[in-house]
């Protein structure tokens, strides 16, 4: 059984390669909004460039994502060829599939769109987004294929290969936005012509397909070597299958779910409407999942073998052990970032998206960042009992637990949007979202715990207690901080000032954080402090 340390170490590789990756999306993000601006001629191309992760997700990447690495690894310890005959069906079936479905998309591309699209976008502006699918929607096959040979390398222990490749297609991306505004210049109104519409729509692909392709020598660099095979009959792909139905299903709930949100976004930019939409939540959004992506991720992907070996081996307290260890140690570093991102959001809008075509708009992100961070702090804790129950092949539970999910974001989002306007519809979109989370962090706590016998509840309560009051002391200090760096510099939205903003109360909330957690003694705190330090390139004495 891996150590709570040895997850953490493999974690430390993975939020690596997470950190420059994030990073390197934001600059995406940055030259996107400079490029696009935040209002409906943003909310085309992204909505467009959005679908076919979606539809990825809907189709295949939640047995991608959830299933296929507890299968690999019993493949893996009860096959008496490794498990290497498996991974090439499922390889092989997979990519058939993928590359079917994808032609079929791009063919029926206008009805694609028709479902995420409010209806105000009409004429110019509803071909434009048409083309661009057309060029998007190829990025179906290759989310599949980047995601299944990264669970295959997972599998293997080899984690550190998929949490780097993104980056290549965050810097494709970037070369092909700084060329469109070199070639085109930024624009914030109208269609797009057929020379933006290539540059934009093709170098999107181009980025996703090199992320893929940049993990297939890795295969045999971990000992496996793809051979075709078309075998599938009693060949165990039936369990599979079987247990991906239920996740199929809980992704099918899910993305009806997000279609219902990106419809409703949409409308706040319609008809030219001045409000805030899909550019502006899918934006923030971004933003705040990244401690989510550099710690929650990575300590999950790391995990997960561990848990289906304890499911395997028959052994649930171990199994509650480690999920329980690593949800603490992933809240250790979420509950005082969600704490502190309200007091920051201003500024940090204005450092991420306030240049170009979006200079004049960038303060609408503020309130969605401020509002997602409840929400990002529910979902961490719903996804590690997610990697729970697959772990134990619970996905029909999994199934229920997000319909319930997807029912009161729904209900949420529509409400809120209706009881408010156009400019709040992104901020009532990521208020409905954490109160979503909230409902479904709770139940699937409470499921898990009684299918485990326990989750060290009591040592979490404990826990809670103390990093809240942590996160909240570092908190006031960096509050008291960002008051008098008001009254002495003052409150203009000048990009200086609001990047010694964020560095002054970051660094200060941080340092008063670790001080509280060393006191307080705070184990979760100090062990990932201590893995990281080990990790930092600092001078030894000879």
């Amino acid at each position: 059984m891996s150590s709570p340390k040895t997850v953490i170490g493999n974690s430390a590789v993975m939020a690596a390669g997470t950190i420059v990756s994030r990073f390197s999306g934001l600059i995406r993000s940055i030259l996107l909004a400079a490029a696009l601006g935040t209002g409906g001629h943003a909310d085309l191309f992204n909505i467009a460039n959005t679908i076919p992760n979606m539809l990825y997700i809907l189709l295949a990447g939640g047995v991608f994502n959830a299933v296929l690495v507890p299968q690999l690894i019993r493949a893996m310890k009860n096959d008496a060829d490794g498990g290497e005959a498996y991974t090439n069906r499922i390889i092989t079936l997979a990519g058939l599939f993928l590359a079917g479905v994808t032609a079929v998309l791009v063919i029926a591309a206008p009805w694609v769109m028709a479902l995420y699209l409010d209806g105000g976008h009409a004429g110019a502006e509803r071909e434009s987004v048409v083309d661009f699918a057309r060029y998007c929607l190829p990025q179906v096959f290759f989310y599949g294929m980047f995601v299944l040979v990264g669970q295959v390398l997972n599998a293997r222990g080899r984690f550190g290969p998929m949490m780097w490749a993104p980056i290549a297609n965050n810097i494709i991306s970037m070369v092909v936005l700084v060329a469109y505004l070199v070639v085109f210049g930024p624009s914030s109104t109208g269609a797009y012509s057929s020379g933006e519409e290539l540059v934009l729509g093709l170098g999107s692909t181009l980025g996703i397909a090199a992320q893929f392709l940049i993990l297939v020598p890795y295969l045999k660099q971990a000992g496996f070597t793809y051979r075709p095979r078309f075998d599938f009959r009693g060949s165990g792909l039936g369990h599979t299958l079987k247990l991906g139905i239920w996740t199929v299903l809980f992704v099918i709930v899910n993305q009806i779910a997000y279609t219902v949100v990106v419809r409703l976004a949409s409308g706040g930019t319609a008809d030219g409407a001045d409000g805030t939409g899909y550019t502006i939540y899918s934006g923030a959004f971004l933003l705040t999942m990244v401690p989510h992506g550099i710690v929650t991720v990575s300590l999950a992907t790391a995990v997960l073998p561990t848990l289906s070996a304890s499911a395997a081996d028959g052994r649930p307290a171990d199994l509650a052990r480690t999920l329980s260890d690593t949800l603490r140690t992933s809240l250790a570093f979420i509950v005082p970032f969600t704490m502190l991102l309200p007091l920051l959001s201003h500024d940090i809008a204005r450092v991420v998206w306030g240049y170009g075509a979006a200079a004049d708009s960038y303060d609408d992100y503020a309130p969605t960042v401020a509002l997602f961070a409840p929400g990002i702090l529910f979902f961490t804790v719903h996804y590690l009992m997610l990697r729970g129950f697959y772990a134990l092949e619970r996905t029909r539970t999994v199934f229920w637990v997000q319909c319930v999910i997807a029912v009161v974001n729904i209900a949420l989002a529509v409400a809120l949007v209706a009881a408010t306007n156009a400019d709040f519809t992104a901020p009532a979109l990521a208020l409905a979202y954490a109160g979503a989370y909230g409902v479904g962090a709770c139940g699937s706590y409470v499921l898990l715990r009684h299918l485990l016998g326990g989750l060290q509840t009591p040592r979490l309560v404990r826990f809670l207690i103390r990093v809240v009051i942590a996160g909240g002391g570092a908190a006031v200090a960096a509050y008291a901080v960002a008051r008098g760096f008001d009254a002495l510099v003052g409150t203009g939205d000048g990009l200086v000032s609001s990047v010694l903003f964020l560095a002054l109360v970051a660094a200060v909330d941080g340092l008063v954080f670790l001080v509280l957690a060393r006191v307080m003694h705070i184990r979760e705190v100090n062990e990932l402090v201590e893995t990281v330090s080990r990790r930092l390139p600092v001078p030894r004495r000879g």
